[in-house]
């Protein structure tokens, strides 16, 4: 029975709206299909105040997702139908989760009586999800959707946030659900939720480690943003004249023109300049961060003799991959402004030459910046394009990099003037194809800003329907496209690691310009650098949306910031 017969009652798929609608969710990214007729359907008729974005690709539906939950610190939602709608959905979640980033993903599935009997789409969607997720189930009982919607909401926001998979079969979506069950707990709208702060004791240890060292230096990963722990981190640092660098995903944690900031550290943006700051500290402060491979530059750098003290909301992390003197796990936020106290209790502040040190590190990458920005050689060198961007931009500006050709250039050399998520790449499985829907997705959660969508050639090709979305909406995003006909990163490792054996990475340059101008955007196609200002001034400032094609220098030839190329 549905509640178009009793009003007494809901169904599953009215339910479903309802409970979004009660944890304030605005928008839904997603893709329609068979399995989602009843949700379609309820979306349609009921009053909600949730706008549905139909996407091409379910992946994208999950990067959109990823992206809106960055720059609002709400939830992201998207959705899609069975079979393979689920197994499409799956990288979007997949990099969320790893990137403690909360979204929820439904995919509809077919009946719970049709499992067996070989239905059309059948897929085991908790099997598929369950080691990818922080949490999944299958809302095979409506009278427990509610309830199950909430445990979602809670999963997602709580501890370490993650993302979460509903799968929702299409007799759930018409069976009766009780409306006294519809109500939701207003703590996990944003994230993070119910912040826990560190022991007492391990704060006090963390002061006096602090206090004790000359050469520290802090280390940010994304978690200092996710926690809005920026305020704390800068307290804390201008106490101790602390250098702070950051992951790729932790830039945002300070702004790169603060004093004591000395930009990105890793494989992947970093530079030798950066990473003697590491290189020399005789205490690493993580915050937030895993000391993975990237960031530590395959446990390399810091050295064994540094001592280590660890906050993270995620108390597996911790010690990890390092010795670890001081552990602390909760918040960062709570945790940075209690050592912060601790300190300033002990009424003495340590010095760690933050300012020189972080104003040495930006000086030497700049000298070797500066020329290569400036040169007029032909393709286009990226530092060129950084630079050009970075004179036009706003400071608000939000930039999407593909994890291949742009982000490694973005995230040493774009120098954010901002704390705050203004910049966006997939750091946790650097799959291809991320900016356009991850721009999308940032558009949406902070449609007043400029948003920028930065890719390769190789990512282009993985996520050009999108850009009939961009069209459908109006969206006023410009895309860049980085042309050099190359999956360039592995041409780069097989140039620096292989003798120079290059096999099967180049491929036929394409016209994106006219690709995108075929979608309805407008577009230019850029060869000589002294085009390169005027044309993207003109797309940033077109009010609509816009793609430039720049043919640049191939990744494998040129300066990229990757230490793992280097000889």
């Amino acid at each position: 029975m549905n509640s178009r017969n009793n009003a007494n009652t809901l169904t599953g798929a009215e339910a479903m709206v309802k409970m979004l609608e009660a944890y304030g969710v605005k928008h839904v990214f997603g893709l329609c299909g068979d399995t989602t007729l009843p949700l379609y359907d309820a979306l349609h008729r009921l009053d909600h105040g949730i706008t549905h974005l139909l996407t091409r690709d379910e992946r994208h539906a999950g990067y959109m997702a990823d992206a809106y939950a960055r720059v609002t610190g709400r939830p992201g939602v998207c959705e899609g139908p069975s079979g393979g709608g689920a197994t499409y959905i799956l990288p979007g979640v997949v990099e969320a989760n790893e990137s403690s980033i909360p979204v929820l993903a439904i995919n509809s599935d077919v009946s719970t009586t049709s499992r067996g009997r070989y239905p059309l789409t059948e897929l085991d969607q908790v099997a598929m999800f369950r080691p990818l997720t922080k949490w999944n189930a299958s809302l095979d009982d409506a009278q427990r959707l509610p309830a199950m919607l909430r445990r979602a909401f809670r999963e997602m926001t709580t501890g370490r946030p993650g993302a979460v998979h509903l799968a929702l079969p299409f007799d759930t979506q018409k069976n009766p659900v009780t409306p006294d069950e519809i109500w939701a707990d207003a703590r996990h709208q944003t994230f993070p939720a119910l912040a826990v702060a560190p022991d007492p004791a391990a704060v006090e240890a963390a002061a006096d480690a602090l206090l004790q060292a000359r050469k520290a230096v802090v280390m940010c990963g994304g978690g200092v943003v996710i926690a809005s722990a920026m305020e704390a981190l800068a307290k804390l640092a201008d106490m101790l004249d602390l250098p702070v660098a950051t992951t790729v995903s932790g830039q945002g944690s300070i702004a790169e023109t603060d004093p004591r900031a000395v930009g990105v550290v890793g494989s992947n943006g970093g530079v030798p300049a950066t990473r003697a700051v590491v290189d020399e500290a005789d205490l690493v402060l993580y915050v937030g961060c895993r000391a993975g491979s990237v960031t530590t530059e395959r446990w390399r750098s810091p050295g064994p003799d540094a001592r280590i003290v660890h906050i993270d909301s995620d108390p597996a992390v911790i010690g990890a991959n390092y010795r670890t003197d001081v552990a602390l796990a909760g918040d960062a936020r709570l945790a940075l402004e209690a050592i912060a106290t601790a300190v300033a209790r002990r009424g003495g502040a340590s010095g760690n030459d933050g300012v020189s040190r972080a104003k040495a590190a930006w000086a030497a990458k700049l000298a070797a910046f500066d020329p290569l920005a400036a040169s007029d050689e032909v393709p286009i060198r990226p530092e060129r394009v950084v630079a050009t961007l970075q004179r036009l931009l706003d400071a608000d500006a939000i930039v999407c990099a593909d994890p291949g050709t742009p982000c490694p250039y973005f995230s040493a050399h774009y120098r954010w003037p901002l704390v705050g998520r203004h910049f966006i790449t997939n750091r946790a499985h650097g799959a291809l194809g991320f900016a356009m829907g991850a721009a999308i997705g940032a558009h949406v959660g902070r449609p007043g800003v400029k948003t920028v969508s930065v890719m390769g050639d190789g990512s282009f090709g993985m996520s050009v329907g999108e850009l009939e979305t961009v069209v459908r909406y109006r969206m006023p995003i410009t895309f860049v496209t980085l042309s050099n006909s190359v999956f360039g990163w592995i041409k780069a490792g097989q140039r620096s690691g292989f003798g120079a054996r290059f096999h099967n990475v180049d491929f036929t340059r394409t016209d994106h310009a006219a690709v995108a101008a075929a979608y309805g955007l407008k577009s230019w196609r850029v060869e000589d650098p002294a085009d390169l200002e005027p044309v993207l001034k003109q797309a940033l400032e077109a009010g609509e949306p816009t793609l430039v094609d720049i043919v640049t220098q191939p990744l494998d030839e040129a300066a990229a910031p990757v230490s793992e190329w280097v000889a």
